[in-house]
């Protein structure tokens, strides 16, 4: 997953050992990519009546870094592997949000049998634009109109209150089925290796195998393991951060030599890991990956898919035509299922509901990114594609928020 082919760098004798390493060019990319994830961050929090989504800023710093903007800063081999580690630890803290949110089993399944719903939408809207010249793959365009950033809206809808509302469990219903259920199709359907009923029995079987591995370890807990794991936390050792990372890089080497995608992978090591940590003493360690995850390489991630963002194919009439039909589809496809909590919800959160699950970002770039690694999408759709994704989360939350402010307020009584 994280091998490249690039050609290894030839060593300077006569300078020092660094620059053997890494040349001058390659580490001013660095820094700068750096820097464009720590101004995503800043810059999102300095406006505090209005929350910008950081991933959208490490997306438009990288393309403002780019080669299509400014051309200060490319992507090369050792940011390119730092980017990979990113996606694998986006998927990976994906994987244990999803144990530590604890949904209630109820909300998991009306929310997997709504993107049940919103994936035959997407795959019937992915074939009518294949059949009509699209060029990208009809099923890769239906599964990434069917995703949810669940983890753009936490903080913001954390922030309006609207976690503590029956809203707030639907979006979380609706959010963690969009964000599990097209990791799983997508590793199926990138799997060139096998024939699809294969592919099925093969997942099944390492999903299978993931489950057993979790219930063994959660199970056994060794009382002297558990110890090192406690003594180690505040010191150098670490030791069940370490482990994490391992269980993330075995697990991402297994789905790969069983000819699936790496993101599969990292994304059950998360839910292993999740897991075994879920208990009060391991709330630290899951702050500590994710510190690691979204303080240095999935911003990375992020700013690089920036930094190769197609730009030019974006902003011509076609492109931008193209970006707000999918912007349109995110919410035909996405917020259809919003229709089956009705009867749970308040007539006029059914709006919001869809709005919010139509929300989705950072899944529409790795599944953009993993399509065109393997031919499956063109630049310029890609850029139409997560475009719209950028537009879903600046403008939906807003738009949710608001129609849901505009109820509550309507429920309070006049003041004299």
């Amino acid at each position: 997953m994280l091998v490249h082919s690039a050609s290894p760098i030839p060593p300077d004798p006569a300078g020092p050992l660094f620059i053997t390493v890494i040349t001058e060019p390659q580490l001013r990319s660095l820094v700068l990519v750096l820097l464009a994830s720590t101004l995503g961050a800043l810059l999102s929090r300095l406006q505090g009546r209005v929350l910008l989504p950081t991933v959208v800023l490490e997306i438009a710093l990288g393309v403002l870094f780019g080669p299509q903007v400014l051309g200060i800063a490319s992507v090369n081999p050792y940011i390119q592997t730092l980017s990979d580690f990113g996606l694998a630890l986006l998927f990976f803290v994906a994987g244990v949000e999803i144990v530590e949110a604890r949904v209630a089993p109820r909300l998991v399944r009306q929310g997997t049998i709504g993107w049940v719903i919103s994936l035959a939408l997407g795959l019937a809207a992915g074939l009518g634009l294949q059949l009509a010249g699209l060029d990208a793959r009809w099923w890769l365009v239906g599964i990434a109109l069917c995703t949810t950033s669940l983890g753009t809206l936490v903080p913001i809808l954390t922030d309006a209150g609207v976690f503590s509302t029956p809203l707030g469990s639907a979006v979380l219903g609706s959010g963690i089925a969009g964000e599990f259920w097209p990791i799983v199709f997508i590793s199926i359907f990138l799997t060139g290796a096998y024939g699809a009923w294969k592919e099925t029995l093969l997942l099944i079987g390492f999903g299978i195998l993931v489950l057993v591995t979790a219930a063994i370890v959660v199970s056994a807990r060794p009382l002297a393991l558990i110890r090192v794991l406690r003594e180690t936390v505040q010191t150098t050792g670490q030791a069940a951060v370490r482990g994490s990372i391992f269980v993330l890089s075995a697990l991402v080497l297994l789905a790969t030599e069983a000819g699936f995608d790496f993101v599969l992978g990292a994304f059950a090591a998360g839910l292993v890991v999740g897991l075994v940590l879920d208990s009060p003493e391991g709330r630290e360690v899951r702050l500590r990956l994710e510190g690691i995850g979204f303080g240095f390489l999935i911003p990375i991630y992020f700013v690089s898919t920036g930094l190769t963002f197609d730009l030019d194919s974006l902003l011509t009439p076609s492109g931008l035509g193209l970006g707000l039909l999918f912007l349109v589809l995110l919410l035909i496809v996405r917020g259809a299922s919003a229709f089956l909590w009705a009867p749970a919800l308040d007539r006029r959160d059914v709006l919001p509901l869809a709005l919010f699950s139509a929300t989705g970002l950072p899944l529409i770039v790795a599944i953009v990114g993993i399509g065109q690694n393997h031919g499956g999408i063109s630049a310029a759709v890609g850029a139409s594609l997560v475009g719209a994704g950028m537009l879903s989360v600046l403008v939906y939350p807003v738009l949710a928020l608001q129609l849901f402010g505009q109820r509550q307020v309507s429920r309070e009584p006049h003041r004299a």
